[in-house]
């Protein structure tokens, strides 16, 4: 009898220890890691759990690799990682950890390149991310052949890498579009289709205007009238080099005698389209240059509220654009 309590006693102690190791090791796994603060780290392509673990318990990230191996293979977690960069937050367990590795979405570096901006503007963009790699960019691309939009990148791609990217979105872009245009527009090559595109870019931030505005400006090459866009006035004076300090691209207001200048890109003094885009379009504006709006305005002028107001004859505009004079007046401009 005396051998029987000792062996009940025996178990319990086992089953105790047992109990006991397996309650530290949820300690363990559940316990925020060595972190003070948020850290990026790389997962190598072809990386599993025991590199991952091995990783980390020498980055004194957590303190038993062979905890996170264990607990991994356990719970069907010890296949492939994902390849990338992922953030991981001060505080986090080695639970967290690895699911954040297994499942998590990768940390995503990104740059934002806005609709309309000219190619010396991108080339500033993508000069001052300091997380992209390479030398600084010099040479200026052409005007329009870079598709304005936020590009996703990773810690390997240089400044060059993303000038390309977005070459190739741009031709890739037009090629799509190209072929689903409209019947019977007024410019036949899909450079000029670029060119006209980046004016109705420049015209107006409302996307819902976009294909009204290549309307009217559809109507004027008809009929060979001069298209009488700032914005192509404003390119002949800078070429793309814009002030931007926040007093428009100028660093001051259009004034009548710069309507004067003698350049291909002014379209108050050369009707049809300049020689080349003023800035580069985004797919939106391309597509609504591809398929304009029909309509039978010809004019637009401001509208005090950031869109415009638009007519067919010449006494309405003159009417609206004397509205836009008191409006900016009242607005001190």
């Amino acid at each position: 009898m005396r051998f029987v309590y000792s062996l009940l006693t025996l178990m319990m102690l086992f089953l105790l220890a047992v109990g006991g190791a397996g309650l530290y090791a949820v300690h363990l796994l559940t316990k925020p890691v060595a972190l003070n603060e948020d850290r990026l780290i790389e997962v190598p392509r072809g990386w599993g759990v025991n590199r991952l673990a091995d990783y980390l318990e020498g980055e004194n990230i957590i303190e038993h690799a062979l905890l996170m191996k264990l607990y991994a293979r356990v719970n069907a977690q010890n296949a492939e990682l994902k390849s990338g960069e992922f953030m991981i937050a001060a505080g986090s367990s080695m639970v967290e950890l690895l699911d954040q590795f297994t499942n998590g979405v990768a940390f995503h570096r990104q740059v934002t390149v806005p609709e309309g901006a000219t190619s010396y503007e991108v080339v500033q963009i993508l000069n001052a991310e300091e997380s992209l790699t390479g030398d600084a960019i010099i040479s200026i691309p052409a005007e329009g052949s870079l598709l304005p939009e936020t590009y996703n990148y990773t810690k390997a791609e240089s400044r060059a890498d993303i000038l390309q990217r977005m070459r190739s979105a741009q031709q890739a872009a037009i090629d799509e579009l190209w072929p689903k245009r409209a019947a019977n527009l007024p410019f036949d090559t899909p450079e000029d289709a670029l060119i006209l595109a980046s004016i109705v870019e420049k015209e107006t931030g409302v996307g819902g205007e976009r294909a009204r505005i290549a309307g009217v400006f559809v109507n004027r090459l008809r009929i060979g009238m001069a298209l009488q866009t700032d914005p192509t006035v404003i390119y002949a004076l800078t070429m793309g080099k814009h002030k931007n300090d926040g007093q428009g691209p100028l660093g001051r207001r259009l004034l009548s005698k710069d309507l004067k200048v003698d350049s291909p890109y002014n379209t108050y003094r050369y009707p049809g389209l300049p020689p080349t885009p003023i800035a580069n379009p985004g797919r939106a504006a391309i597509e609504a240059t591809l398929n304009p709006e029909e309509n039978d305005y010809f004019y637009f002028v401001a509208d005090g509220t950031g869109g415009h107001v638009f007519s067919k004859t010449l006494d309405e505009h003159n009417a609206n654009a004397a509205k836009w004079r008191k409006i900016r007046k009242a607005q001190g401009n």
